[in-house]
């Protein structure tokens, strides 16, 4: 999440941080856990015009004239499903296109706002008016939150099964079971996210960064004076981001070589500077994508520099290595370019001894995400125990009375929270009870899959949860796509352990890994959520309430999505071309692991293998040096090995990398020069941006589909081989 300065005065704009002020001024429970806490705005301007700072671990003050507001209504709940909704549609788009989703948190927030301040007070209560506040708008955002997850879902496991041929002859065909699938998916998460609340928000007190920023906003919008004036003026300001990223991603779909991807590289070659088409053939593009310079605002530098030192790592030192030496192979795209190769072939004759360098690098980013983080939960191990008794404290009370260990305050499992405001543990144990059999059942009579299978699947969905929340709480990245294909490889040795076909395997591991990501990610969505929650003080209970209500919601739309998509591009859903609109980066990954752990052997280059083990390695000893002998406020220095991972297994594909820290630049200097215009638009903007990109393309889906797209009727000026690049 994007950084801002702690204002201790007007003037002042480059005084210590909120986090930084922690650490200098407190001895507390977050220095020996918290490594990597980024800058999140912590400012917001009091009834005397100073600006006032509350930090980002304990509760915001209440404000005393406020009046007694209900949380969970029908309007809020509508308002953040129809919100989330738009999230969803363009989070599936965005997963296809990228191999990333993005969070409505921050989108709902401030539409819903707009939406229902003035409806609250222009209509009758009986018809959605009356009172509406800033724990109402906790439970708009929340339910926005759940119904634009899942995209994932449709953008890695789904894909790769129908490349594979493991499914049905189409999506529509198989909607049904696609859909009970992703019910599963959805409720599982959910349910054992509610416990993990005191661990990540009550005792390591992470910082959920976007969740962060959202709760300022949120209070920012409906508390002071100036509420009014700064909710008109943040409402305008996504409003407008939305709307031109939305008409750029339509519009630049008829001209793309010239208003979206700069392939500069290729303008040179065909100038006569021939060597330069190799930065062409590495993906060293130009690409003006609205999502990633916004997703640029809001992350730390730290993760923008990674994630292109990453790239930079994967795609211009060791990749065009491994050609030289003769490691790996790229493909010619044409005689009449000499020079200009595709390194990104994914249907391989031989991946072991004739990869291409996509396929190569596959192994060492995989590694780096799992032991980057795992390492990060292994070196605040104490934590873990203690959590599980958190968890289990209620039932061991219920079971042996005064048996049950009691949490004070100086504790950090002291739960200020009313207890009517809490979620029961039978509301969680039940939820998850019934939503484990029902996953069983699913897996069992759709799927084919042994019942057993499916509950150590849960479980290890629930281990993988937690380095999830881990990555998210600390940096905002979750890399739920590698914890997925993490699973693949334990259950795919598993089925291959007892015999079963390598179809059939295929199928199970892939069913196995998709329930792991989709788990993960609504376990980190909804902590992010709740983490605003405990900032303004609303209740946990109503957010459970209404993320089960977003999830029926993101399950139907992110699935018809799917549909909609492959039907307008069939390329999604077949092997027939590496030139697709949509690469679908995590399909390539998610069906080369497919592959790889239903073979004899396992199919990974031996050079890959031991990249992999070294680079994990480096990143087990990288992780215990930073905590071992370096103070916490000096991590953010160590690189961001998720991010690093994340530009090896995206591909040679680099315009996300260099359009994100395009952003964090334009961030950093924005946040420097004025302050007080980026604490009111900033993280605003982006999240129109974000949004904006991805309805666009649900559009551009339309318009491919009603045969007036930019397919047909664009112009191919600017693209290589003059051959149109929408």
């Amino acid at each position: 999440m994007a950084s801002n300065t702690g204002l201790a005065d007007p003037e002042k704009v480059h005084a210590a941080t909120v986090m930084e002020q922690i650490r200098e001024d407190h001895s507390d429970e977050k220095k020996s856990y918290v490594d990597e806490v980024t800058e999140v705005p912590s400012v917001e301007y009091g009834e005397d015009e100073s600006p006032q700072d509350y930090g980002t671990d304990d509760p915001f003050p209440v404000d005393p004239n406020a009046p007694v507001e209900q949380q969970f209504t029908f309007r809020a709940v509508f308002v953040g499903c129809a919100l989330g909704a738009v999230i969803s549609a363009s989070n599936v788009y965005l997963g296809l296109k990228t191999g990333w989703t993005f969070g409505a948190s921050m989108f709902g927030s401030i539409f819903g706002f707009a939406i229902l301040k003035p409806m609250s007070k222009a209509l009758p209560e009986r018809f959605g008016g009356g009172y509406f506040g800033p724990k109402e708008n906790v439970c708009l955002q929340s339910a926005s939150t759940a119904a634009g997850s899942l995209g994932l879902l449709f953008s890695s496991g789904f894909p790769a099964a129908y490349q594979l041929g493991l499914l049905g002859e189409s999506p529509s065909a198989d909607f049904g079971r696609i859909i009970t699938f992703t019910i599963c998916c959805a409720y599982v998460g959910i349910f054992f996210t509610m416990p993990l609340r005191r661990l990540y928000i009550l005792k390591l007190k992470l910082t959920f960064p976007s969740s962060v920023a959202t709760a300022y906003t949120i209070r920012s919008l409906h508390v002071g004076t100036r509420a009014a004036a700064i909710a008109r003026k943040k409402t305008v300001a996504l409003a407008v981001s939305f709307a031109i990223s939305i008409i750029w991603r339509v519009t630049s779909e008829y001209a793309p070589g010239i208003m979206w991807d700069w392939h500069w590289s290729w303008w040179f070659y065909r100038a006569g500077w021939k060597w330069i088409i190799c930065a062409e053939s590495w993906g060293w593009i130009w690409e003006w994508t609205p999502a990633f310079i916004g997703c640029g605002l809001l992350v730390p530098m730290n993760s923008s520099v990674s994630f292109v030192g990453g790239a930079a790592l994967a795609w211009a030192i060791i990749g065009p290595a491994l050609v030289t030496t003769g490691r790996a192979f790229g493909k010619a795209y044409s005689d009449a370019y000499p020079g200009y190769w595709d390194y990104s072939n994914m249907v391989l004759d031989d991946p072991v001894h004739a990869p291409s360098p996509e396929y190569w690098m596959i192994w060492p980013g995989c590694m780096l995400l799992l032991t980057a983080s795992v390492a990060e939960i292994a070196a605040n191990y104490r934590t873990i125990a203690t959590a599980f008794s958190v968890m289990l404290s209620p039932l061991v009370e219920r079971i042996r009375p005064g048996k049950a260990r009691v949490f004070d305050k100086e504790d950090g499992f002291y739960d200020p929270v009313p207890e009517d405001e809490q979620t029961p543990w039978w509301m969680w144990v039940g939820g998850l009870i019934a939503s484990t059999i029902m996953t069983m059942c699913v897996m069992k009579y759709q799927f084919g899959q042994n019942a057993g299978i499916t509950l150590l699947s849960i479980i290890f969905a629930f281990i993988f949860s937690l380095v999830g929340a881990e990555c998210v709480g600390r940096v905002s990245v979750n890399p739920v796509t590698t914890l997925g294909n993490f699973s693949q490889l334990i259950f795919g040795g598993i089925s291959k352990g007892s015999g079963m076909p390598a179809a059939q395997n295929q199928l199970n591991n892939g069913l196995t890994g998709m329930i792991t990501l989709a788990a993960a990610e609504q376990c980190s969505d909804m902590l992010g959520d709740l983490k605003v929650t405990h900032l303004l003080g609303a209740s946990p209970r109503v957010q459970l309430y209404s993320q089960c209500c977003g999830a029926l919601v993101s399950i139907f739309l992110s699935a018809a999505m799917y549909v909609v998509f492959s039907t307008a591009y069939p390329c999604i859903n077949t092997l027939s071309s590496s030139k697709c609109t949509f690469p679908a980066p995590d399909v390539s990954a998610w069906r080369a692991v497919s592959l790889a752990v239903s073979e004899p052997s396992l199919p990974i280059p031996l050079s890959s293998g031991i990249t992999a083990l070294v680079l994990g390695g480096l990143v087990i000893v990288s992780t215990a040096v930073k905590y071992r002998f370096f103070a916490p406020e000096t991590h953010k220095y160590f690189p961001n090995w998720n991010a690093v991972g994340i530009a090896m297994v995206l591909g040679p594909t680099n315009t996300y990398p260099v359009a994100m820290m395009f952003g964090s630049l334009i961030a950093f200097l924005w946040r420097r020069r004025f302050p007080a215009s980026w604490l009111m638009y900033g993280y605003a903007i982006a999240a129109g941006m974000i949004a904006g990109e991805g309805l666009g393309g649900i559009v551009n889906a339309a318009l491919e589909i009603g045969k007036v797209s930019g397919s047909l009727y664009g112009t191919s000026v600017g693209c290589p081989m003059n051959e149109y690049c929408g």
